[in-house]
């Protein structure tokens, strides 16, 4: 029988017991060390942002004369003072549903057409048109918004009141100029609907390809192929991108301020003029405002930050809930 030499090898180096990396070089020590520094520090900055902010409400609210949340006036100025954020809460929460009720399927289906229908020298200048669009400022649709847009809704107005005013949100009770909830809705949807397509484009482009190969192999159309491989494995992105957008709908500031004709009174009928947002109150408040009414403003500040960590905190549980239920029918 023939002897077997064992070979000599060298031992291996230190692992982490997090990541299986080597720890002995001074690069990966300074890299973790700024990488846990950054994360440390945005915390900070959060929780100091929600310290100041809640600081200055608690000081506001002690001066209301009126129930912060439920007070349909804004008059922190008044003798005594007297504010609400009732009506700036329902504006701010019906303009983002209509911009996502109108935004997310128009996105999903644009982010489909680029990534898996239109020719590639189609795609790729129709892909750098949608991601330009992301880049141009709130004011320029502002502006855009009141000259042009305002207008001609002015038409669809009336045809909604007229075919659609049994349905109570489309039932026009005060007549006039389109500088209503529903035109900020509209407005927010085309300003958020690039960043949700090019979000859903760059997820769907991520679908292996064997699945979409599996399905055609199986005589699957392009359609069933969309709908039984690209869509199911883009659906967490397609959340994310669209709690992406929400955010920047629920935080416009100069866009909505520029196209709205802001007052106090709260109505769920799209039609009716008037209306209000957090930010757009914000913006048009804060340079007249007296001491007592700037924490007035900070309070409501507090509202919307506090609305926009919970939203981006039910995005994370359902894209979370979404991978476990995945990985437990993998």
């Amino acid at each position: 029988m023939a002897s077997t030499t064992p070979i000599d090898t060298p031992p291996a180096p230190p692992l982490s017991p997090r990541s299986g990396t080597s720890t002995g070089r001074a690069g990966d020590k300074i890299f973790s060390g700024l990488s846990r520094g950054s994360g440390i520090l945005l915390l900070v900055i959060m929780a100091s942002i929600a310290g100041f902010l809640t600081y200055r409400a608690a000081i506001a609210i002690s001066k209301d004369e009126g129930n912060f949340f439920t007070t349909f006036d804004w008059n922190p100025a008044g003798d005594p003072p007297v504010f609400g954020i009732a009506v700036l809460l329902v504006g701010t929460l019906v303009s983002s549903i209509v911009a996502m009720v109108i935004a997310v399927p128009v996105a999903v289906g644009i982010a489909l057409f680029i990534s898996h229908y239109a020719p590639r020298r189609l795609a790729t200048p129709l892909a750098y048109v949608v991601d330009l669009l992301a880049a141009v400022p709130s004011i320029i649709y502002g502006l855009w918004g009141a000259l042009v847009l305002v207008p001609y809704l002015d038409g669809l107005n009336i045809w909604l009141d007229q075919y659609f005013a049994w349905t109570y949100i489309f039932d026009q009770t005060q007549p006039g100029v389109a500088r209503n909830m529903l035109t900020v809705g509209i407005l927010l949807a085309i300003m958020i609907l690039p960043i949700v397509t090019s979000v859903s484009r760059e997820v769907f482009l991520q679908v292996p390809r064997m699945n979409e190969e599996a399905a055609l192999a199986l005589g699957a159309t392009r359609w069933e192929v969309v709908r039984l491989s690209v869509l199911p494995f883009g659906r967490s992105g397609v959340i994310s991108a669209s709690m992406l957008g929400l955010g920047r709908a629920l935080g416009e500031t100069m866009a909505v301020a520029t196209v709205l004709s802001p007052n106090y009174l709260m109505s769920l009928h799209l039609l009716d003029p008037g209306g209000g947002t957090f930010a757009q109150n914000i913006a048009a408040k804060f340079d007249e405002a007296n001491e007592v009414g700037r924490d007035a403003l900070i309070a409501s500040g507090l509202v919307l930050f506090v609305l926009t960590l919970l939203v981006n905190g039910a995005a994370r549980l359902i894209i979370a809930r979404r991978k476990e239920y995945s990985g437990a029918n993998a």
